[in-house]
């Protein structure tokens, strides 16, 4: 499944100017659900987030990269898309400039975490569910 699979009417909260932030839920070794709220954009074809590579999401995903992604409307919290899928890529190269670039779409200025590495998470969906 694409991104197309997102009804028009829904497409709103992809756009960078929207800024809507991504929930983000994982399953930790035992199961149970582990979830962030993250910065987030598009390539056209997968949902990207940003992560320290050494963080407890990245264990989990690296052990099982099924995803659950929430994006609430900020402005209705009742207007969300829920989406299921997977981590299909893992990419270090440029993670710095990618932080940077989501630093300025939600904060206005580029971001930087000195000391950590980061990968970008690029989330294939695979079922969208629309409420």
């Amino acid at each position: 499944m694409s991104m197309n699979q997102i009804p028009e009417h829904m497409r709103y909260l992809l756009d960078d100017a929207t800024r809507a932030y991504l929930f983000l839920s994982t399953l930790m070794r035992d199961g149970s659900p582990q979830a962030t709220v993250l910065w987030f954009d598009t390539d056209g074809e997968h949902l990207r987030a940003n992560i320290r590579q050494d963080s407890v999401k990245a264990r989990n995903l690296q052990r099982d990269p099924r995803v659950a992604v929430v994006i609430p409307d900020p402005n209705d919290s009742n207007t969300y898309i829920q989406l299921r899928g997977r981590v299909a890529g893992w990419q270090p190269e440029g993670a710095a400039e990618h932080l940077a670039a989501l630093g300025e779409k939600y904060e206005g200025a580029p971001y930087a975490d000195p000391g950590y590495a980061h990968v970008i998470l690029s989330i294939e969906i695979e079922k969208v569910y629309v409420n």
